[in-house]
């Protein structure tokens, strides 16, 4: 899916991905597939936040800390389920709260509603890892 213009919504999104990306056994999990999202808004709204001398910072450690949720999920994954999985999700749930920081610091250079939106999404993301986290913790 490469595009130019931002998804209308996360049902427009997901179903622009790939088949390669849609047939892997991780895209089962709804948490991975809200943080590639956020990670997409993220990416846009990082354009807009660029074109602001202050802004330019907080692009830099926002794209990072969004980029990070999902490929700590990755990480994790790979290494197997359980404890070890567990502490990978651990790292992915900092990283959505770090996100949802940059978010409200970037609250001068986005809109109410923007910075509302990725908030909230990303709480649905914590929602999800903190549930997975206490799945996985139960697991040897």
């Amino acid at each position: 899916m490469r595009s130019s213009s931002k998804p209308a919504s996360f049902e427009e999104w997901r179903d622009g991905v790939t088949v390669k990306m849609a047939s892997s056994p991780l895209w089962d999990s709804i948490g991975y597939q809200k943080a590639l999202f956020l990670y997409d808004l993220a990416w846009f709204d990082c354009g807009s936040l660029a074109q602001d001398l202050r802004g330019k910072a907080i692009a830099q450690q926002l794209i990072r800390s969004a980029g990070s949720i999902s490929a700590n999920m990755e990480e994790g994954y790979g290494r197997g389920f359980g404890r070890d999985y567990a502490r990978f999700l651990g790292y992915a749930l900092g990283s959505a709260r770090e996100t949802q920081g940059w978010y409200f610091r970037a609250r001068h250079l986005l809109s109410e509603d923007v910075v509302e939106h990725r908030c909230a999404f990303a709480d649905e993301v914590i929602a999800l890892l903190v549930t997975t986290i206490k799945q996985q913790k139960g697991r040897k």
